[in-house]
């Protein structure tokens, strides 16, 4: 990937340089993912962010489990959290962590708060709340704002034992009602929920929010640089506030960027879960969903994500990426990697009528013709063969330059030039099979010897000796550019052509024995993965995970 800079790292090197903010210090970054899903293309920008700032400035990033709304939480999205972090080449070597692990010196933060007179209990109802908010115009109010900091602590430390229903209290911080960012009119920093917290149990029934929360993590951390979103732009002022008020050993840089929009796709956690839920994918891990381990399934590699986050930059203003440059950056790390292969996806019978019976023979063929490296391997050859269903035709049309009955000779891939005689039909007039005679003289297939031939270079599969196997073709999961824009209902934008599975398709037998997340080239048909949850011995799967045309525009 190629060497880039940008705003953040800008800002970094004012920092670290001698009478900067953070002069002699180590870089220090984090990623907090929150655990109630899998992570997503979207989260993919920041985790690369995060972790690819800290190499690059020779620092550490923390990963930290952001589980301080223990709602919808569970290890499971722990785990997958991880192993997708590992899969992409990030490590945190021992610095994993869990924002509960520090509940009880948030707790100890807030009533430092109190003590100072800069917090407060407040019991207004959520309908007050709202109705107290105020306006641009209009400052907002609290009739609880001048309690006692006495009766204040005396509330709060029994709202941690339990003695109050949701709802009854709040912890409000006192800064600004008047603020003109309503963020600073005085935020709630903690609330009353009778949950079990998948760590905690039930420890806990207050906890704390993530703006209170967040920066003293990130404090107690040692973190020097807090990279975010650019929706929490407005919250910075309420992130500074809260270390420079709290006796907290650091004082963490929140630095905002904006976040990743592709089109074609919602990145919107809850509307995923629903995709879920709903059974309208078959899991998050479903090669058309855009999480980390459905892009893995279908046969999307790390360097191509990873070359993907990096080439699309790191801006202050939103934008949408196309889908197809994701892609594009598939097709590029593929080109070069994936071992070529022969899959015939809807075949039909071609029978070389003058080659001899019961005879086979290998013919040698290019592993990957970008790598020399790679080699050629030997594949059978023998009278009965696959073609696609979609290289003949019984009537030639103009430019078909593919098989047709007295049409131009054609090579097949490796093998041989032949000739289309014919064909047989069933009852119903549909081709059942191809007749063809070959030229003994050219084998080799490819114009090594210099013969020009007008016809196509076919692929193929040796009936004898080919797999059956499940080919599954993947298409845009919506067929809206901007299902997630807030106007409309994104399930109504759902592409019902998304996924086509193709059964009784014939690969080379090599493919059979294909490891899943194993990448190849079908030739002429895409780049496919060995499926890793519904291949088995017997029975492979492979999903496409790009077709083999880039429609990305360049420039």
């Amino acid at each position: 990937m190629e060497e880039t800079s940008n705003f953040i790292h800008d800002f970094i090197r004012e920092d670290i340089a001698p009478g900067g903010r953070f002069a002699g210090m180590q870089v220090h970054t984090r990623f907090p993912p929150e655990p109630n899903g899998y992570l997503h293309i979207g989260h993919c920008k920041a985790l690369c962010i995060d972790f690819g700032t800290a190499e690059k400035f020779g620092g550490i990033c923390n990963l930290r489990m952001d589980d301080t709304n223990p709602a919808k939480e569970d290890t499971e999205f722990v785990e997958a959290i991880q192993e997708d972090i590992h899969w992409l080449g990030f490590d945190w070597d021992d610095r994993f962590f869990y924002g509960s692990d520090y509940f009880e010196q948030t707790y100890q933060y807030a009533l430092e708060l109190i003590e100072k007179g800069l917090a407060y209990v407040c019991e207004l109802t959520p309908e007050q709340f709202r109705e107290y908010r105020g306006d641009v115009n209009t400052p907002a109010r609290s009739p609880w704002r001048d309690r006692p900091k006495e009766e204040s602590l005396d509330l709060f430390q029994r709202m941690r034992a339990g003695e109050f229903p949701e709802g009854k209290y709040t912890l409000r911080a006192k800064i600004d009602l008047s603020s003109g960012n309503f963020n600073m009119r005085d935020p709630v920093l903690y609330r009353i929920r009778y949950i079990e917290h998948h760590r905690q149990g039930t420890k806990w029934c207050i906890f704390p929010m993530y703006d209170f929360a967040h920066p003293i993590q990130d404090a107690i951390e040692g973190v020097t640089h807090s990279l975010c979103s650019l929706e929490y732009e407005d919250h910075r002022p309420l992130y500074d506030w809260v270390v420079a008020n709290v006796s907290v050993p650091s004082r963490p840089r929140q630095i905002e960027f904006a976040r990743l929009g592709i089109n074609y796709t919602v990145l919107s956690k809850r509307k995923l879960r629903k995709l879920v839920e709903e059974g309208l994918v078959s899991g998050w891990d479903d090669p058309r969903m855009p999480t980390l381990c459905g892009l893995r399934r279908r046969g999307y590699t790390a360097r191509s994500i990873r070359n993907f986050c990096d080439r699309i930059g790191v801006a202050k203003v939103s934008s949408t990426v196309e889908f197809g440059f994701l892609e594009h950056c598939l097709r590029e790390d593929l080109n070069d990697t994936a071992l070529r292969a022969m899959a015939v996806l809807r075949p039909v019978k071609l029978t070389v009528t003058n080659y001899p019976e019961g005879q086979t023979e290998t013919v040698e063929v290019e592993n990957n013709p970008n790598d020399p490296a790679a080699g050629t391997r030997q594949v059978a050859f023998s009278r009965n063969l696959y073609v696609e269903a979609e290289d003949f035709l019984p009537e030639p049309v103009p430019k078909f330059k593919r098989l047709y009955p007295n049409g131009p000779e054609c090579r097949l891939k490796g093998a041989y030039l032949i000739r289309c005689t014919g064909c047989v039909r069933d009852e119903s007039g549909a081709v059942t099979e191809i007749l063809a005679e070959y030229d003994p003289a050219s084998r080799g297939g490819d114009p090594a010897d210099g013969r020009k031939v007008k016809g196509a270079t076919l692929h193929w599969v040796d009936a004898a000796t080919g797999v059956d196997a499940e080919v599954r073709l993947y298409s845009n999961l919506f067929a809206d550019e901007s299902p997630d824009a807030a106007d409309k209902d994104f399930l109504a934008c759902l592409n019902p052509d998304s996924l086509e599975v193709l059964t009784g398709c014939k690969l080379e037998q090599m493919l059979g024995d294909a490891k899943p997340g194993a990448d190849f080239q079908f030739l002429r048909m895409g780049y496919f993965c060995a499926d890793s949850k519904d291949s088995a011995p017997g029975h492979p799967v492979f999903n496409r995970a790009a077709a083999l045309k880039d429609g990305f525009k360049k420039g």
